[in-house]
């Protein structure tokens, strides 16, 4: 069976009754349907904190275009704690319109480790995403209105940073002429489209602990400079509480279940190669408090999702991680080691092998953070034996436990092993997780911190519209906020044709951009794009409605 028939097969229990098993009643739940939640704000606030809870992150090395299964993974996980008797959840992303009708589909985990209902969770699930949109969007609009009346801040619309978005991949809107027609339109000039994960509201959605620093938060946006050249910000023009109010109910986290009725908590969807990369902190507190044991993912490779997840969430977030279990594939192995990507299938034991050192440094990379960690090779039913044999084998001998986990044909059933391995890992002993740098350092340091130790960059070198920047940065006290590189997905380094483990590399920022509301800085390495494109085929070819209302094609 395909993901949607498996999705179809299971018998999902009732909404209120998922609630129950983390101690939340019906009065703590606002329902969508029978199989929909979010939990009320007010109980949010209200949640102890509980000392015994368990974080474990999700990770993998660097990924093929279709991903190593990191979300079916955490879902498999939290199944298989369940199992063992133990209080898990799983709090994941939300999947972003874009990736399901483009390359990757749907992002709600697969087979028999996914969450429910997927058809839902893979399109408007409770809104979330259009809120963001409209908020982001009412803020562009309000931005635009005040510069076509009095405009008393005397921002220059020719230095307007803040964008439009739209969670759909679409190229054509990256760069934009706006306002012609005449004066009563507006005026011209030039704008652009992100897609809606990659706007700061989104950052900051996940970001805030609550409602009131949410507010802050999108108060601390700069939207762009005066003529003199000083950052305006949005609590300048007084219209943080508008965008709030958009916002008020996309805050609560969405409680839903998983193939096997484990509760799960969906919720925010930043990408971690423009963003954060990580569910929102509201939801991983609030598992914190109602679980024994949290399984949460970081998008992509541990050099995007991870580091950003230790350095920001983390911090900003105020909990502790107690361990990683690192994702790999023997197919993602293969390509690393000089297979084509359409012979990642094929039996290949030798590339394998060659790929091996991208793995190490994502190994090297986790003892960074001070983290414990295992390795979960995520079986595909092409890999053979000797393929599972020579990862196995490599993990053991650089000082890491490992286990082969099956989640995606057997659920929680296929890594009972990993299982008991993170409740040995974690139950030893207290977290002693680090960051990488250290905040009050010069940007460039920083930048260099991260492209240096995670990528394995020998050298940054920054072009004329970077260093113009970062002197911005400087003059206006931005400088002591955190980083979140904006790079390439498909490398270590920041051009995506350099796989394995690339040495002796350069890192291009092209610009630093920003994020005052969400708190960190974005440098913009290669030639990353905060809009992405559709391929030649894209998911939506094989997407349909049948005359019942039932969708197909969705995986």
């Amino acid at each position: 069976m395909n993901d949607l028939e498996i999705a179809r097969s299971i018998k999902l229990e009732h909404i209120k009754d998922i609630a129950a098993k983390i101690g939340l009643s019906p009065d703590d739940i606002d329902q969508y349907g029978d199989y929909k939640a979010k939990i009320r704000y007010k109980t949010l606030l209200n949640l102890p904190r509980n000392p015994n809870g368990k974080l474990i992150l999700v990770s993998a090395i660097t990924p093929t275009p279709a991903g190593e299964g990191k979300t079916t993974t955490v879902i498999g996980l939290a199944q298989a704690l369940n199992q063992l008797g133990k209080k898990a959840i799983a709090t994941i992303r939300e999947p972003s319109l874009g990736p399901v009708f483009g390359v990757k589909g749907g992002a709600a985990g697969g087979g028999w480790s996914q969450v429910l209902p997927m058809e839902d969770i893979n399109l408007h699930f409770t809104g979330d995403f259009h809120a963001v949109t409209a908020a982001n969007n009412t803020l562009a609009a309000l931005l635009d209105n005040y510069i076509y009346y009095d405009n008393e801040l005397k921002l220059d619309p020719r230095r307007v940073t803040w964008k439009r978005v739209l969670d759909v991949n679409d190229r054509m809107l990256r760069k934009i002429v706006i306002g012609l027609g005449g004066s009563k339109q507006g005026f011209p000039r030039e704008d652009g489209f992100d897609i809606t994960p990659a706007s700061e509201i989104m950052a900051i959605l996940c970001l805030s602990n609550n409602m009131d620093e949410l507010k802050e938060r999108i108060g601390n946006i700069t939207v762009g400079l005066t003529y003199d050249g000083a950052p305006v910000k949005v609590s300048q023009l007084g219209f943080e509480g508008a965008i709030t109010a958009l916002l008020k109910d996309a805050l609560k986290p969405n409680l839903v279940q998983t193939t096997e009725n484990t509760p799960a908590l969906v919720h925010g969807g930043p990408f971690a190669n423009i963003a954060q990369g990580a569910n929102s902190i509201i939801a991983t507190r609030t598992a914190l408090a109602l679980g024994d044991y949290v399984v949460t993912e970081a998008g992509f490779g541990f050099d995007l999702g991870a580091e950003k997840f230790f350095d920001l969430v983390c911090k900003y977030g105020q909990f502790c991680t107690d361990a990683v279990v690192l994702v790999a594939t023997v197919r993602a192995l293969k390509l690393h080691g000089g297979a084509k990507l359409k012979e990642i299938s094929l039996p290949n034991p030798k590339a394998v092998e060659d790929g091996l050192p991208n793995l190490a440094k994502h190994l090297e990379n986790i003892d960074k953070f001070g983290m414990k960690s295992i390795v979960a090779i995520n079986r595909f039913p092409t890999d053979t034996q000797e393929e599972l044999d020579v990862v196995a084998k490599f993990v053991k001998e650089q000082g890491f436990d490992v286990s082969i986990v099956e989640y995606h044909a057997k659920g929680g059933a296929g890594g009972l092993e990993l299982a008991q391995h993170v409740i040995d890992m974690v139950d030893k002993e207290v977290c002693h997780y680090r960051g990488l740098y250290d905040w009050n350092s010069s940007v460039e340091d920083k930048i260099f911190k991260v492209a240096s130790e995670i990528y394995g960059a020998q050298k940054v070198d920054y072009t004329a519209d970077a260093k113009a920047d970062i002197k911005k940065i400087n003059k206006y006290g931005f400088d002591k906020l955190p980083i979140c590189i904006a790079k390439t997905q498909k490398s270590l380094s920041d051009n995506p044709d350099l796989l394995g483990r690339p040495k002796d590399f350069l890192v291009t920022v092209r610009e630093v951009l920003v994020a005052s509301g969400a708190g960190f800085l974005i440098p913009i390495t290669g030639e990353i794009m905060r809009m992405p494109g559709l391929p030649k085929h894209p998911s939506a070819e094989v997407i349909d409605v049948e005359s019942d209302g039932n969708i197909s094609g969705l995986f």
